[in-house]
């Protein structure tokens, strides 16, 4: 047995948080590891909850009250030098005190590459790396179309990034280009086909001949999800709903209640399994700005109606797309309604959005990222670079 195990790939896959795009897209590098070998073994850790899994829910919370309550603050602290530099030690302590368990981790899996798609885990294992002298190597996975400082550490060997503008910030931040891969945010690999949009919507129960607006509200169900729905009811033009309000029971219990006395259609999930099915219907989102959200979008092509962006990695998301001609921002809900209407009304222009969003798309993102990491492993899978998964 142990004999077999050796033979075996072996790397180790850390994210952070249950309920978070860190952690969708470590399943997807993972799935994509699977497919190209099989025999791999590829373990996902909370790298938080592992460490600090006390320290883990006090910062949750923080955060949470923080974007909540006053997201000026956040907005403040978000990639700040100031900060970083302020931080660094309390950064090095974290590190140097989750050695232990880190080593029993190494102790355990015996990875040849470890891949994180959050900064802190990322920083973790490339501190106890350089401490060790190790030859282990560390693949950084961005999961945001913009990085921060927070990803900077010695010792990791790759960083992924969305796109040519973040490869330009990290070098300017001192990272050697050869060591920055623009592959894209891993998603799953079924938001990469193409769909028929028609049985797709008669399955659905929605008519395929006139608009689809999904509404997104993140995992945590936030933004004003419920006054959106509203500004869309009181327009007069014929469109349907289609509304993810995520773990916020609170928001699903009032919108299904209020939408009863609606005349249009409107669908109402807390999860869906199948979200790349919503966004072919669609003709326009309404989002907050995740980095896994967005990338989805962008493989869909779909047009993005921006709201309420959390301050720091979801407003450069939002100034990404808005540069790049894929998305439009609304700040004042009462005016989600009338700027709806007027893009339904413009084909030509959901037209061009559609396609800058193909334009910045990398859908393939995940199998790339996959291909990196087993390039690296003591037995390296042969590969056709044109390998393309369904």
């Amino acid at each position: 047995m142990d004999e077999e195990r050796q033979k075996k790939n072996r790397v180790l896959l850390m994210y952070i948080t249950k309920v978070s795009g860190h952690r969708q897209a470590t399943v997807a590098i993972q799935r994509s590891l699977k497919e190209l070998d099989p025999t791999i073994e590829a373990p996902m850790v909370n790298g938080f909850v592992y460490t600090y899994p006390i320290l883990e829910k006090v910062v949750n919370r923080a955060y949470l009250s923080v974007i909540k309550r006053t997201p000026i603050v956040w907005d403040y602290m978000y990639d700040n030098p100031k900060i970083v530099k302020k931080t660094e030690s309390i950064k090095n302590f974290l590190h140097k005190t989750s050695y232990e368990k880190v080593a029993k981790l190494f102790h355990r899996y015996n990875p040849d590459v470890v891949v994180c798609t959050q900064a802190f885990p990322c920083g973790m294992v490339a501190h106890y790396k350089r401490a060790n002298h190790l030859k282990t190597i560390i693949v950084g996975v961005l999961t945001d179309f913009s990085p921060h400082s927070f990803w900077i550490n010695e010792g990791v060997d790759y960083y992924v990034v969305p796109s040519v503008e973040a490869k330009e910030r990290f070098i300017t931040k001192g990272i050697s280009p050869d060591a920055i891969k623009v592959y894209g945010i891993p998603m799953r690999l079924k938001f990469s086909s193409q769909l028929d949009r028609k049985p797709i919507a008669e399955k659905l129960g929605l008519d395929p001949d006139i608009p689809t607006i999904v509404i997104m509200g993140g995992g945590q169900g936030l933004g004003p999800i419920k006054a959106t729905v509203k500004s869309l009811i009181k327009v007069k033009m014929d469109f349907q709903m289609i509304v993810l309000a995520g773990v916020n029971k609170k928001i699903i219990k009032s919108l299904r209640r209020y939408t009863k006395k609606s005349s249009k259609k409107i669908l109402i999930y807390e999860f869906a399994t199948n979200v790349d099915e919503l966004m072919e219907v669609a003709s326009v989102i309404i989002t907050k700005p995740g980095g896994i959200t967005t990338a989805e979008c962008l493989a869909k092509g779909l047009p993005m109606v921006i709201i309420d962006p959390i301050p720091g990695q979801e407003m450069r998301n939002t100034d990404f797309l808005i540069k790049k001609g894929i998305g439009i921002r609304i700040d004042d809900t009462s005016d989600i309604g009338e700027e709806i209407e007027l893009l339904l009304k413009s084909p030509e222009r959901l037209a061009l959005m559609s396609k800058a969003a193909y334009e910045n798309a990398k859908p393939h993102a995940a199998l790339d990222i996959a291909k990196l990491i087993l390039e690296h492993t003591k037995n390296p899978v042969l590969m056709n670079n044109s390998l393309d998964l369904p």
